[in-house]
């Protein structure tokens, strides 16, 4: 374990307390809070490596601050929510969120989630710091896997880190169907069961940022009953 850095963002002050005190025997460093205010004092002085945020807070809601944080920066982001429909998990999924949580849960499968979105982080950046020509164009587009980067015409665009890594994945296997399945599989961790639709509010998501007409994708193409092809996508340089 090396020591990461987790600030859980809960209005109940005994998940809080079971959180701390099971998480810290796990070897993270846990600091918590109850609100978006206090969340964002922290936050100002010490970094960290990873936010498991609730849903409903007094103030600002978790929604709301999981667009912030991730507008910010790139921290990973675990939602837990009680009510634990279908429609909260996607939209936490497209405001950014890296999993979601449906209360009650045991602390395992807590760890579990936070392991595997931990993991996936240092398997990126150990693969970016590994390849030293990481550069591909599609369009007026320069993807840059060492920077995590995405600019078009010398403009940044702002990606999650969901998307950027979807999109790393595409532009790696241009003009291929490739089906959820795979998918899944190449981002890492996530929990998936037949009607997990996850991969595609993420498509959505990225259509709306790299596409010109998001309903008819030039780029990131739906392949009816099989999957997705990304078209265009270029070498790398």
């Amino acid at each position: 374990m090396d020591n990461k850095k987790i600030l859980v963002v809960d209005d109940d002050s005994g998940l809080r307390e079971l959180l701390q005190e099971y998480l810290s025997s796990q070897g993270y460093q846990v600091r918590t809070v109850a609100d978006g205010i206090s969340m964002e004092q922290h936050m100002r002085q010490e970094a960290v490596d990873l936010v498991i945020l609730d849903l409903m807070l007094p103030g600002e809601d978790g929604l709301t601050l999981a667009r912030k944080l991730k507008a910010r920066g790139q921290q990973p982001i675990i939602m837990l929510s009680a009510r634990g429909e279908d429609v909260d998990r996607i939209v936490g999924l497209e405001v950014g969120a890296d999993d979601y949580l449906a209360k009650p849960f045991n602390p395992r499968e807590l760890l579990a989630r936070i392991r595997a979105v931990l993991r996936r982080g240092d398997e990126t950046t150990t693969k970016v710091e590994g390849n030293t020509q990481a550069i591909y164009r599609f369009g007026s587009f320069q993807l840059n896997l060492n920077s995590r980067s995405l600019l078009k015409n010398d403009a940044e665009i702002q990606l999650t880190a969901r998307e950027f890594n979807l999109l790393s994945i595409f532009v790696e296997h241009p003009n291929r169907v490739l089906n959820r399945d795979f998918l899944m599989d190449l981002m890492k961790g996530y929990e998936r069961d037949p009607f997990d639709r996850s991969i595609d509010v993420t498509v959505t998501r990225l259509r709306r940022k790299i596409e010109e007409d998001p309903s008819s994708p030039e780029y990131v193409r739906t392949v009816w009953g099989e999957g997705y092809l990304f078209a265009s996508g270029g070498k790398a340089s």
